[in-house]
Formats: C-alpha cells, sequence, structure tokens
C-alpha cells in the first residue's frame, strides 16, 4: 500500500479511536501530501520517495519549532510539536544509530577516495543520495567533517 493510501486509512482508524493528536497530524500529512500532487508537474502523482521526504521535511520542522519554544519558555507548545513529530516518524524508516552511521560513512569516504576537509562535497553528495531517510543531513555533515578533519 502506498503511503498516501496508508495515511488515508489511518486518518479513519483515528477518527474512530478519538485520538486528536494523530489526527491533526496525519491530516496535516495528507494535506502536505495533496499539495505535492497537485502542484505543476506532478502529474496528480506522488510517488513514495516524495511522500517520504515530505514527511522528513515535517519532522525537521516539528524538532525545528520545538527547539524554539523551549527556548522561550513554552513547554506546552514544545510538547505538542514533539508529539507530532512522533506520529510522523512511525512512518518513516529506522534511521541509523551513531555507529552505523559512522561505517556508512567511513565506506564512501572510501569509495570516493576523500583524504581532505577539501573533498567533503564529494562525499556529502555521495552520502547524501545514499543515506537520504536514513539519518538527518546535519548528522551527515558533522560526521563527515569529524572523519575528514
Amino acid at each position: 500500500m502506498a503511503l498516501f493510501e496508508q495515511i488515508s486509512n489511518d486518518i479513519k482508524e483515528a477518527m474512530k479511536a478519538k485520538d486528536k493528536v494523530r489526527l491533526e497530524t496525519l491530516r496535516n500529512i495528507k494535506k502536505c501530501f495533496l499539495e505535492a500532487k497537485t502542484a505543476p508537474g506532478a502529474n496528480d502523482t506522488l510517488t513514495d520517495d516524495a511522500a517520504l521526504k515530505i514527511m522528513q521535511k515535517l519532522v525537521k520542522q516539528g524538532k525545528d519549532s520545538a527547539a524554539v519554544y523551549a527556548g522561550q519558555g513554552r513547554a506546552d507548545l514544545a510538547e505538542a510539536e514533539l508529539a507530532q513529530v512522533q506520529v510522523i516518524e512511525t512512518y518513516l524508516p529506522q534511521q541509523l544509530s551513531a555507529e552505523e552511521l559512522e561505517i556508512r560513512l567511513r565506506d564512501i569516504i572510501a569509495r570516493v577516495g576523500a583524504t581532505s576537509a577539501k573533498e567533503m562535497g564529494k562525499v556529502m553528495g555521495v552520502a547524501s543520495k545514499e543515506l537520504a531517510g536514513l539519518a538527518e543531513g546535519r548528522a551527515i555533515s558533522a560526521k563527515v567533517k569529524e572523519l575528514l578533519g
């Protein structure tokens, strides 16, 4: 089942269960999916890869918003954002641990032949494609800097 249909079905389940946080989050995801499907050039289709990218973006935005709220002393709003992030993360692939990320990046660095921080762009290009959905861009970038530095 495609992610779009899965989200639609889960909206119905959340309604039946009267789970307000899950329902609101899933409706927001579906809204973003519909916007992507109806965007110029999308031909009314949404691949699972595109759907995953949308959900990863929503997770990043939610975490960033929660950090801002926490910094402003609004723990209630931060908790609400993080609750929505948790719902979205249930649909995303399992993230790599720090150790797994380092192993994968060492392999990529060896394949690319990078030896210094000047070649970080080469490594990041390959790593971003191969590790898309498995690790955050910030984490990948920081680990590549550490390994090349």
